[in-house]
């Protein structure tokens, strides 16, 4: 197939027709999204053996990515034992799923993900309810969050085979702060009375941290940040009791992943305003430490599964975001702590479709059409290939050495986050990279579809200024 962008005598369009024509001949199709398993197994089987995979998304809305990324973690817990399954959301919310997935016992409550008026019928809460509701409810969701509720079903929720659900990220300042005093008054009544003094203060800002972070800077306010850091030190001082008296230390670790939690919240809306990469940075730290506290709960034997973005998982190394702005992200920090071979990186990307985002933060969510993706982009390379969806596998010695030196070249790459602006698409959803560098193996799709939002219209939440990159991620 001869490309119809064909240029003689233009140099990078031969090259991009070489290359194009290379991954015709060597990645893995597949028909549609719901039928990956096949090329899954021949292309993601060894990835298995990894401790860390973590497997992104190009946009928060694309429904081709969720359904892609939920085969694969159900292929990878069922063929090779994953048993953490830990995602880009705040941590209570997600707590309250893996109490719902895995039938934890009270205290505390047990949500799924599902239509509000549904959960509260069956006597549960609706989880993740904070603006980008559709992240995360969604079908596609729905349906994994059903599907891991029985594959647990016969299993012990204390046993190392249960495969458990969680939150990586750091946004529930106030609703964190809640939880470690409910854990309180269940374990120890006099600390939960410690607790409130000691977030009072701070609670005060919970429904506007932004405005906590600004007063920090401007007025040279001094903040809480020795509350919290003495609140955590407390609690950690009673491990052995607390873990001793309830189930199996599961509860005891929420309250302290949750008093962590509020600790980095609380520097990082005091460090927004003093440069995007410290802020970014600080929160993809966090993400890395909850995953490493993660493993080191679940036991030896621990593997986990991380859905985040493209830009949270690519090795922020291989990136414009790590070479020009000194950012790095969860994908760098796992390939350097566990090894090349034992964090391996998926990306997901498509050229067209529609996607399911909002035009500025906190407003409804709208079905958008998706530029075609820019030249000179991998998106654009990929859709010159011809072959409608594929799985491509780039480690050094899994993948033709002759395309894995084609695909070298530095590229443009687009990230489409919760805000999707098609009028500003280069600069607000473009970064470059280095494919084979960023990633380990990647999940193409030609065109691709919005998520099954189970609502439209948004919740209020405070805004989140510039602390994403490029928009939302």
């Amino acid at each position: 197939m001869t490309s119809s962008r064909s240029r003689r005598g233009n140099p990078k369009a031969e090259q991009d027709e070489s290359a194009a024509e290379l991954l015709r001949t060597h990645v893995t199709p597949f028909p549609s999204a719901t039928e990956t398993e096949a090329a899954f197994s021949r292309v993601f089987d060894s990835f298995g053996d990894c401790k860390v995979l973590l497997i992104g998304d190009g946009s928060h809305g694309t429904s081709e990515f969720y359904t892609a990324r939920a085969a694969l973690t159900k292929y990878m817990i069922e063929r090779h034992g994953f048993n953490i399954v830990a995602v880009e959301a705040d941590w209570p919310d997600a707590e309250a799923v893996d109490r719902y997935v895995r039938r934890r016992p009270a205290p505390g409550p047990r949500a799924s993900v599902q239509p509000v008026a549904e959960a509260e019928k069956a006597g549960r809460e609706p989880a993740f309810m904070r603006f980008p509701t559709w992240m995360w409810r969604n079908t596609e969701v729905q349906g994994f969050v059903e599907w891991l509720r029985a594959w647990n079903y016969d299993k012990d929720p204390k046993a190392p085979d249960s495969v458990g659900f969680y939150g990586l990220d750091l946004y529930s300042l106030l609703t964190s702060m809640h939880e470690v005093i409910r854990y309180f008054e269940h374990a120890d009544p006099a600390m939960a009375h410690v607790a409130r003094h000691r977030y009072g203060k701070l609670m005060m800002w919970g429904e506007d941290p932004h405005e906590y972070g600004l007063e920090a800077l401007v007025r040279g306010f001094k903040g809480y940040e020795e509350e919290v850091v003495a609140m955590l030190t407390d609690l950690l001082s009673k491990r052995l009791e607390y873990s001793s008296a309830h189930w199996n230390g599961d509860d005891f670790h929420s309250a302290e992943q949750n008093a962590r939690l509020v600790i980095d919240a609380e520097k990082y809306y005091k460090s927004m305003y003093y440069g995007r990469n410290e802020s970014w940075n600080l929160r993809d730290t966090h993400m890395f430490q909850t995953l490493t506290r993660l493993l080191k709960h679940r036991g030896p034997g621990a593997k986990a599964i991380v859905w985040a973005h493209n830009s949270h998982v690519g090795d922020a190394r291989a990136t414009s975001m790590g070479a020009a702005r000194d950012e790095l992200n969860i994908g760098q920090l796992c390939k350097e702590t566990y090894g090349d071979d034992a964090a391996l990186l998926v990306g997901c990307g498509s050229y067209t479709g529609t996607v399911a985002a909002a035009h500025r933060w906190d407003t409804d969510m709208q079905v958008m059409n998706v530029t075609p993706a820019l030249r000179s982009s991998y998106e654009d390379l990929m859709h010159e290939s011809g072959v409608k969806n594929f799985a491509l596998d780039l480690r050094k010695g899994r993948c033709d050495e002759t395309l894995r030196r084609a695909l070298m070249r530095q590229r443009l790459q687009r990230f489409i986050g919760v805000i999707y602006r098609p009028d500003t698409e280069l600069q607000s959803h473009y970064s470059k990279a280095c494919l084979p560098q960023q990633f380990d193996g990647f999940v193409f799709f030609d065109e691709s579809k919005h998520v099954g939002a189970l609502e439209v219209h948004q919740p209020h939440t405070d805004v989140e200024y510039d602390e994403t990159w490029p928009f939302g991620l």
